[in-house]
């Protein structure tokens, strides 16, 4: 696992240069943030380059080794080329997904890998369910299925309560870009492992049933 493929180092390492400069350059790191006003105002790049900027060095780190971890399971299945489509994808997916909810708040800024990264740990999980996960502070392994289905719930009730200065959006739509590209590489997933499909399906359908409804 710890043997990290070179498309994963190039991606950890455009992370890393990015994120530096966005540290060190506040006109830089203003011109390629998430930001709703300036995307509905054309610089749809902001889509994609918000995901390589970073708050700080904590926020970097955290994402970083969320994908070390995880980076090597999905290319281990996939191979590199269709790492990169998941990770790329669920990038865009937590963009579009903060886009939609939050359309109607021209001040609404973000950053961070979170969604990609997200996305390749919902990619993992749904691969190999039958992992454990080490969380710190807690003594005992956590299923892999458990920790992904209530992250799900969890960014549910961030996106209600707007809870912290987290993008819970972001996180969510990675989760579903990862889930439905994963499902659509490799479509038997539905039969193999058809209740971990469908226990991961139910989070993405109270998230929009409660947005029909207004209650998001």
């Amino acid at each position: 696992m710890y043997n990290l493929h070179f498309v994963t180092i190039a991606i950890i390492l455009a992370n890393v240069l990015v994120s530096l400069k966005g540290f060190n350059d506040v006109i830089f790191f203003e011109r390629y943030k998430f930001s709703i006003g300036a995307i509905k105002a054309g610089q749809k790049d902001r889509m994609l380059t918000s995901g390589f900027l970073h708050v700080d060095l904590s926020h970097l780190l955290f994402n970083m080794i969320t994908l070390y971890f995880f980076a090597n399971v999905v290319i281990s299945w996939f191979g590199p080329t269709k790492f990169l489509i998941i990770y790329f994808i669920s990038l865009l997916a937590g963009s579009l997904l903060a886009l939609f909810f939050h359309k109607n708040e021209p001040y609404y800024t973000a950053v961070g890998a979170s969604g990609a990264v997200t996305g390749i740990l919902y990619a993992a999980i749904l691969l190999q369910p039958g992992m454990d996960l080490f969380i710190m502070f807690i003594p005992i392994p956590i299923p892999a299925y458990v920790l992904g289905i209530g992250y799900l719930l969890y960014s549910i009730y961030g996106m209600r309560t707007r809870l912290g200065n987290i993008g819970h959006t972001a996180h969510f739509g990675g989760a579903i870009g990862g889930f439905a590209i994963t499902l659509l590489l490799k479509p038997d997933l539905v039969l193999t492992e058809t209740l971990m499909v469908a226990l991961l399906t139910v989070p993405i359908i109270i998230l929009f049933v409660m947005a029909k409804m207004g209650k998001i």
